[in-house]
């Protein structure tokens, strides 16, 4: 993927050689020392190991000028990424590093080193620290010490190629931040008004909210003109279809009370929401897996990709607010056909066991039967069959939620556009044709193997021909095919509160 590099063009300002190497020189390890303090979380302990013995001398890192050009450079382009510019680029820094006074210059290029580890580490894996992620927040990126990647580029003179290494490899990610740009510039605009309340509107309707409605469409769509007249014609009913179908609600053309309320969310919001996800992008393996399942929890979408390349996509249910699906990773080894569902105890406790007492036979005409414990409790099985909440096929993967993928005797769901009504697992509009796209490759488990065992009834565990990488994420904001910016409601509030964490003092977020 190609990204627009940092090149190192060097300024009026910094058109010279600093005179003095101590004043622009620092050893490897201070660059390290700099890298630790990056990664050090407050309030670590002190070590109370010994002193180690006096190392060698370390070699020295110089910077030229043009060097310290590109590292400011990119410090004061953080905003592009999704950061807080003053963040890394703090008042007094350029003082620091034009002053007369070596010693000043030393502490401005210690500054600004120690600024671009910290801004390189963000970049990378994220600005929060491992206790600040939900416990739902089961994705979570791998340690990066960006000092030795630092020193190493500095050495060969590849800082900008190191510069442009450090964000996500990833056309989403990408695509977000052109989708920040646009929006901040309809932020600097002025944003855009809201549309007054009242009955939902229609075709052939008229009045000031029509003249509204298309007002505030065409600051997101460039085919709208407005103002325009106060009816609402065909092409304003497209564009209201269009706005519906980018905000994922359901195309109807008439503007309804859920369409008013994503048409009115702030500019404000919805900069905040793409850098949520800006955010999250982050925390992904810097590689994918080629061959993976990935699910959007807020959309409820699943999506299987083969070399890269999406093969496959259906509508999925996800948990409800309360029972929220988690961001995670995981593998898929194995499938499950006709699997009983062994049921939670908060779930025979909140729902099942109710529904027993107040209609005493339930457990008989659902196919539940009480399971003695060793501890001495009980536990509820649903047997498998044409009752099973599991449906026909389950696909588990290890994760410290208990979640999982499968099929469900209720296809209604898959009809509606809201559609996180679950308690955590994902149920999955087309889990055959899953079931069958992951044992391509078994010679033991082909479509007819694998609609016979259904057929029979019997609970049987398929392996896999080869494991596959599957992804549970949370994407609220993203970029379609056509290039715009696509949000999604917040439903777990993730949104609201990763901002928050990123806004907190000590972080280098929004």
């Amino acid at each position: 993927m190609n990204r627009a590099r940092l090149a190192p063009t060097i300024g009026k300002r910094r058109d010279r050689l600093w005179p003095i190497l101590g004043a622009a020189a620092l050893t490897l390890a201070q660059v390290l020392a700099l890298g630790g303090a990056a990664q050090a979380q407050p309030g670590a302990p002190a070590s109370s190991a010994p002193p180690a013995p006096a190392p060698k001398p370390a070699p020295v890192i110089t910077l030229r000028s043009d060097q310290i050009a590109l590292l400011e450079r990119a410090l004061g382009q953080a905003d592009r990424y999704g950061f807080d510019p003053v963040t890394f680029n703090p008042a007094g820094l350029d003082a620091q590093l034009d002053a007369r006074d070596p010693q000043a210059r030393r502490a401005g290029q210690a500054a600004l080193v120690a600024l671009t580890l910290r801004y390189a580490k963000a970049m990378r894996s994220g600005s929060l620290a491992p206790d600040d992620f939900l416990y739902e927040w089961g994705l979570k990126p791998a340690p990066y010490d960006p000092a030795p990647d630092f020193a190493q580029a500095v050495a060969q003179d590849r800082l900008a190629a190191w510069l442009d290494s450090l964000p996500p490899p990833y056309t989403g990610f990408d695509a977000l931040r052109r989708g920040l740009a646009v929006y901040r510039g309809i932020a600097a605009n002025g944003g855009w008004d809201t549309v007054d309340a009242g009955p939902d509107l229609k075709l052939a309707m008229t009045g000031k909210r029509v003249v509204q409605l298309r007002t505030r469409l065409a600051v997101e769509d460039a085919a709208v003109k407005a103002p325009g007249g106060p009816v609402f014609d065909q092409a304003l009913a497209d564009a209201v279809i269009r706005a519906q179908k980018r905000y994922g609600l359901e195309p109807t053309g008439v503007l309804d009370k859920s369409t008013l309320a994503a048409l009115n969310v702030p500019v404000d919001e919805r900069i905040n929401q793409i850098i949520a996800n800006m955010e999250r992008w982050r925390w992904l393996p810097t590689v994918l897996p080629s061959d993976r399942i990935q699910v959007n929890i807020a959309a409820a979408i699943l999506t299987v990709f083969h070399s890269d390349t999406p093969v496959l996509s259906m509508r999925a249910v996800t948990g409800r607010p309360g029972d929220e699906t988690p961001m995670l990773q995981s593998q898929i080894q194995s499938i499950v056909l006709n699997p009983p569902w062994n049921v939670p105890s908060d779930i025979a406790a909140k729902e099942l066991w109710p529904k027993e007492r107040a209609h005493p036979g339930y457990f008989k005409r659902n196919d539940f039967i009480v399971i003695r414990t060793p501890d001495g409790g009980v536990r509820l099985q649903q047997k498998a069959g044409p009752k099973a909440a599991l449906g026909h096929v389950k696909f588990d993967f290890v994760n410290k939620y208990g979640v999982y993928l499968h099929d469900t005797p209720t296809h209604g769901t898959f009809g509606r556009y809201a559609r996180m009504v679950s308690h955590g697992c994902v149920r999955l509009e087309k889990p055959v044709p899953l079931a069958n796209l992951v044992m391509q490759g078994s010679s033991e488990w082909t479509p007819e193997a694998i609609k016979t065992t259904i057929a029979g009834g019997d609970t049987v565990r398929a392996q896999l021909p080869k494991p596959i990488a599957v992804f549970l994420l949370y994407w609220t904001a993203y970029v379609g095919p056509d290039g715009e910016v696509n949000f999604r409601g917040d439903p777990y509030n993730w949104d609201h509160i990763l901002v928050q964490k990123l806004t907190a003092p000590g972080h280098g977020g929004a």
